[in-house]
């Protein structure tokens, strides 16, 4: 089930997207990466998204899935897996009272839920957070399609593992993030751009775009960036004056683009440093997930 929640991180976390599958463990403590590894997908093998079948060849995926694994799990066989996000839809929701039962509150979660989404709120596993303590009461929620989550969790069970954990991507990333001061955090992977912005540990913007890929730079990203900005000052009263990147082709391009609009510093998400030695020849891009998952 797609989770926010914040519980014991696991050792070993591994992210399946359309291009890639990223596995990595990480040392005792939960500090650094142990170990890290990459494995390129086909083209078209996997297709990420909410209303459709997503991993058609699933022959062809569990092979590379299961050495992926092999290579850094050790004999670890609970993992953390990361899904897509094209196949999550995550939204920010308020309520003015919500029982504290974990039923009930379920109940009333899917209630808001039902008439905001592309896909029928009883077949979807639904996963929730409660932020702060303040009033209105604020949720983060986390829906995917049941055959959707599927696909995925069995693909890991025919490679002989156990993902205890299920968590779409940037969910995932941001545990990168400083969330103690306003910061943007934008996510580039095939087919989707997300952005989020935290402050004062709490998630307060969520928005994902079908347009993430090779073709989105630091230039093609400015609209979007200022939107958002806009959107979250107006709201929140207060400024972001950190924006952290992963998967976009250029940070210097989105810097000096920005510097005409805004005093904001721009900075990858996943650092030469945080990513350490144990990652090996995996691109930093490719690691925001498995890092977020894993380090602290």
């Amino acid at each position: 089930m797609p989770t926010t929640s914040h519980i014991p991180r696991p050792r070993v976390a591994c992210e399946i997207s359309a291009e890639r599958i990223v596995t990595a463990r990480s040392a005792e403590g939960g500090t650094t990466l142990e170990a890290a590894a990459a494995a390129a997908l086909p083209p078209g093998l996997l297709t990420p998204g909410l209303l459709q079948a997503n991993i058609p060849e699933r022959a062809q995926v569990v092979p590379v899935l299961r050495d992926s694994l092999a290579a850094v799990a050790g004999r670890s066989r609970d993992i953390c897996l990361i899904i897509p996000d094209a196949t999550t839809r995550v939204m920010l929701l308020d309520f003015e009272t919500l029982p504290e039962k974990h039923q009930e509150a379920d109940a009333v979660v899917r209630f808001r839920l039902k008439k905001s989404l592309p896909f029928e709120v009883e077949q979807a596993a639904v996963s929730f957070d409660r932020q702060g303590t303040s009033n209105p009461i604020r949720v983060v929620a986390a829906v995917t399609p049941r055959s959707v989550l599927e696909e995925y969790e069995s693909l890991v069970r025919e490679a002989g593992y156990n993902s205890g954990t299920v968590v779409p991507s940037m969910l995932a990333a941001l545990g990168l993030a400083d969330a103690s001061r306003p910061t943007m955090i934008i996510k580039v992977e095939h087919g989707t751009t997300t952005f989020a912005i935290v402050d004062r540990d709490q998630l307060l913007l969520y928005r994902a775009l079908e347009n993430g890929g090779a073709a989105v730079t630091g230039e093609s990203l400015v609209d979007d960036v200022n939107t958002s900005l806009v959107y979250f000052e107006d709201r929140y009263g207060v400024g972001v004056d950190r924006v952290l990147v992963t998967g976009v082709q250029s940070v210097q391009a989105l810097q000096q683009a920005l510097n005409g609009s805004a005093n904001i510093r721009v900075e990858e998400l996943v650092s030469s440093m945080a990513a350490g030695a144990a990652a090996g020849n995996v691109a930093r891009s490719a690691l925001a997930g498995v890092m977020g998952a894993l380090v602290s």
